[in-house]
Formats: C-alpha cells, structure tokens, sequence
C-alpha cells in the first residue's frame, strides 16, 4: 500500500511542479483524504517530499541537456558562451529566495504551512494570471539571450514569492515573467532552468538534515516516487512547453480558483 501511495505522490509531483497550479496545493488536498505514507515517520515523510523532486529535475537535465552543457563538444565557442551567460543568470535569479529562504524557513514551516495561506495563494495568483492575460502586452523578451541580468534577478523577486506554501514555484516565476515582457514560452523555459539548482539544493540540504541514513524500506519508496515523478514530469514538461505555443495561462488561472473554492469549501465544512 505505501508503494501505490509513492506512485500517487510522485504522480502529482511530476505533474504539479512544472505547472503552475501549485504541487503544495494538490499535496494537502491528496494528503487529507488518502494520508499519504501515514505509516512512516514524520521526518522521513518531510524528507520524501522534497527530495522527490529530485526525479523531476533529472527531467529537465534530460529533456535540456544539451542546452545546459557549456561543455558540449556540439556547441560553437559562441554557443557556449551564450550556455554559461544562461547560467549565470540563473544564479543571480536565485538570489533573492535563496537569502529570504534561510532567513525564514522555520517561520514559513511553523506559520505559513496551512490549508488556508494555500488556498488564499491559490485564489489570489489565480486572479493574477487572468488578469495579466487580459492587458495583452506585447513581449520584448521573445529568447533566454535576451533575458538581462537585472531582468533575471526580479523574475528572481517573483520565485521569492513562491517561498509561500500555494503560491507555485513555476507559477510565481512565470507569471512574473511575462509581466517583465518574457514571452509565455521563454517563461516557462527559464522557470525550468531555474529549478534546476533550487531543488538540487534543497533536495540535498534535507537529506544532510535527515543524516543520509534510511532503512530498505524507506529508500524503496523514495526511489519509486522520484522515478516516477521523473517520467510524469517529462509528459508535463513536454505538455506545458506545446500549450505555450498556442494558448495563454488564463486556464491555469481559472484551475487554480476552482481548486482554491474547492479547499476551503471542505475545510471550512469540517
């Protein structure tokens, strides 16, 4: 029974990252009604969480490798150039969640890690992306080449907001983006490298925390939820990157409503 529970969790993980309808969201509501691993220990079930993103990076690592490999024997020394310019953009991107993070990770933990700032960021980001949708504005910034530091580090300001539980990462970021003039689909594509070093560290940081010791069964199913959210998050990448081309965010906008109505219709029914 903990194996399909993994399954699930990696199911949601793999789908709910790359989205931007908040995997933090779909985690509480999946947790209220089936308790996810309720048979393991509060520690390791803290550390599944996250490190599982961990198959949702490979991913992106997959999916991009070419295009994150400054060292690739294919590129141009132009192109690699370019690679390491995108590169450091990133880094300078993280900046800003990297220094509120370690600031205020124990109080976003203990204050801000409820079904009701969850369902209030649901709301409000879903307002939000309708809303921008609405003014059309033209995008300026149509490659990653022409993404400029300073732009890089407010998309960075706006992945800060996403420190709060229901915000998403890549919704934060992406919607952030196309308010600076980013087209939807070199939003989404920044949003992806940007993950990359966020949830390597995170991933990384926790399992430090957690003593890098675990028990057969606990590493079993950590394995088969980062593998599967790995091959869920493969379909999803794919998915968002072809719905760009063609349509705007306001559906994920009108999603993230309906599933913010929907918890706090429950739990306020309790």
């Amino acid at each position: 029974m903990e194996i399909i529970k993994a399954i699930i969790l990696g199911i949601i993980q793999g789908i709910t990252e790359w989205l931007p309808v908040s995997s933090t969201g779909h985690m509480i509501l999946a947790n209220e009604f089936i308790h996810l691993l309720g048979g393991q220990n509060k520690d390791f079930v803290d550390l599944f969480l996250v490190v599982i993103q961990f198959g949702s990076i490979l991913a992106v690592v997959t999916l991009y490798f070419n295009r994150l490999n400054p060292f690739s024997p294919k590129k141009t020394a132009q192109e690699k150039k370019a690679t390491w310019s995108m590169w450091f953009k990133v880094l300078v991107a993280e900046i800003p969640a990297a220094v509120v993070g370690l600031l205020f990770d124990d109080y976003i933990d203990e204050k801000l890690y409820n079904w009701f700032t969850v369902a209030l960021m649901l709301l409000l980001y879903g307002i939000a992306f309708i809303i921008v949708e609405k003014r059309k504005k033209e995008a300026t910034i149509l490659t990653i080449d022409d993404i400029t530091y300073k732009t890089a580090l407010l998309m960075g300001v706006f992945q800060m907001l996403a420190l709060v539980p229901g915000t998403s990462r890549s919704g934060a970021t992406i919607l952030g983006a196309v308010i600076l003039g980013t087209s939807r689909a070199v939003a989404a594509e920044f949003s992806f490298f940007l993950a990359v070093p966020v949830m390597f560290g995170a991933s990384l940081l926790k399992i430090a925390k957690y003593g890098f010791v675990m028990n057969g069964e606990e590493l079993g199913l950590l394995l088969v939820g980062m593998t599967t959210a790995y091959i869920v998050s493969v379909f999803s990448i794919k998915f968002l990157v072809e719905f760009v081309k063609k349509h705007d965010f306001t559906p994920f906008g009108w999603y993230r409503i309906i599933l913010a109505v929907v918890i706090f219709a429950y739990f306020l029914s309790r």
